[in-house]
């Protein structure tokens, strides 16, 4: 069945606001929480768990197509029945649609990748279907899975499974997902395999928390240039046991409305801190932003976990290297906006991995700015904003492009500058914050929902 696509319509700016929130789960756990519990042995438990278009694209892939029983047991939590390493079965030419939701294909292909007998054509809506895959296929070619047709790198495909896998030796870079996907292939590949990650590289590292009390799968050595991780395949991974907390992905919006309102003061309670997600909020408290970590405690998958307090802030011109990247990828289409109703001119360099996102995200958000005046140079590995105060209270207008972040943002710019906004397939936020538009009203944001289909 086709989902309900609708618009969101905003015609006046927000209020200065004083407010305490929870944000949604975060999603790269909820994700990895399913599909590493299908693999553990035994039973896995999660609470508070994403239930976002993304998560449930995860479920259906496991439940309907892999035979993995999972079981919703209350409010947000499940329990999930796993099989082991290398017992997921499907029947041949079974179909996985992974939806919108990049983790859940790079992951659930890397699973699968070195789970002998597996036959499956794959494929992912539109959006996803055009997001190159051509380094996740390299990763679990060495592995020896094959995909058809030979040199297409983006789904739908076809995958064989490696009958034989054998440990790799991965260098990784700017991106979680491939990492994660080469931790996962690892895990049921025969021999030991080493992934290193330079310290000036050090993406975030979920996958390698929630993995690190089965010591014997998993160990990990830093020295001061890299982080050497080590996966010893074929062992046995321990079921799970925990609660998911908010995402810091999705706090960094609301966090980006108070700095910009004026007079405005939020607290976010219950989020992830992890310092390889964080990215985003180190690099606005750099350049002024009021904003506080309070009550931090570390969970049982050695996730740093706390509040987030911010107020309304003048910053100054933001200067963002590349190094920061791996820290904050989605959070760039926000930083954008922060950039652009700031006065100065702001510099984001080693972005080039925005293009292979939901949408070419720096260029939407370039196209986005441009229609309220504020004006933009992009080359493919850098953009510099030069941002204004005296933003033209045009319209601002998206036309679905299947990308929740740049939705998300859209809002956030409208208002926190009084500008009018059209934003066509808004539906595609409910991939990662389903509660977005329930929280933007809580905090005083107003807005109209239209149906369009």
């Amino acid at each position: 069945m086709p989902k309900e696509s609708y618009s969101v319509i905003l015609k006046k700016g927000i209020n200065s606001f004083n407010k305490t929130i929870e944000v949604d789960s975060d999603k790269s756990i909820s994700i990895r929480s399913f599909l590493i519990g299908a693999i553990s042995n035994g039973i896995s438990e999660i609470s508070n768990v994403l239930e976002s278009d993304d998560v449930h694209s995860t479920v259906q892939c496991l439940s309907k197509k892999l035979n993995i029983k999972i079981k919703k047991i209350g409010k947000k939590k499940y329990r999930i029945f796993g099989k082991g390493l290398g017992s997921l079965y499907a029947k041949k030419n079974s179909l996985l649609d992974f939806g919108n939701s990049g983790t859940c294909a790079r992951l659930l292909i890397s699973i699968l990748s070195t789970t002998p007998g597996i036959k499956v054509r794959m494929t992912g809506d539109k959006s996803l279907c055009r997001r190159n895959m051509s380094e996740l296929i390299k990763i679990m070619n060495e592995f020896g899975a094959n995909f058809y047709p030979k040199n297409k790198f983006n789904l739908p495909l076809k995958m064989i499974s490696s009958d034989m896998p054998l440990a790799i030796f991965y260098r990784a870079g700017v991106s979680s997902q491939l990492k994660s996907a080469a931790i996962l292939a690892s895990t049921n590949a025969f021999g030991q395999s080493t992934i290193v990650e330079s310290k000036n590289l050090q993406s975030r590292d979920h996958t390698e928390n929630i993995l690190l009390k089965n010591s014997k799968i998993l160990k990990i050595k830093k020295d001061k240039n890299k982080t050497v991780i080590k996966i010893s395949g074929k062992k046995y991974i321990d079921g799970l046991n925990y609660s998911v907390f908010g995402d810091p992905s999705s706090a960094s919006f609301y966090a980006s409305m108070a700095i910009l309102t004026p007079g405005s003061y939020l607290k976010i309670k219950n989020v992830g801190l992890n310092p390889k997600r964080t990215g985003f909020f180190r690099l606005m408290k750099i350049h002024g932003a009021k904003i506080i970590y309070k009550n931090i405690k570390k969970n049982t998958i050695n996730e740093l976990v706390g509040d987030i307090h911010v107020k309304s802030s003048r910053l100054r011109p933001i200067k963002a290297n590349a190094k920061i990247y791996p820290s904050m990828p989605d959070e760039y289409p926000i930083s954008f906006v922060i950039a652009a109703l700031t006065p100065g001119i702001h510099v984001f360099k080693g972005i080039s991995e925005l293009s292979n996102k939901e949408s070419s995200r720096a260029q939407e958000m370039k196209k986005i700015l441009n229609q309220v005046g504020v004006k933009c140079k992009l080359n493919k590995n850098e953009m510099k904003i030069f941002g204004t105060k005296k933003i033209k209270k045009k319209l601002i207008k998206v036309l679905s492009l299947s990308d929740h972040r740049i939705c998300m943002s859209t809002v956030i710019l409208a208002l926190a500058s009084s500008c009018p906004a059209y934003i066509r397939g808004f539906e595609t936020v409910k991939t990662s914050s389903p509660n977005f538009l329930k929280t933007i009203k809580f905090l005083g944001g107003k807005f109209e929902i239209k149906k369009t289909s």
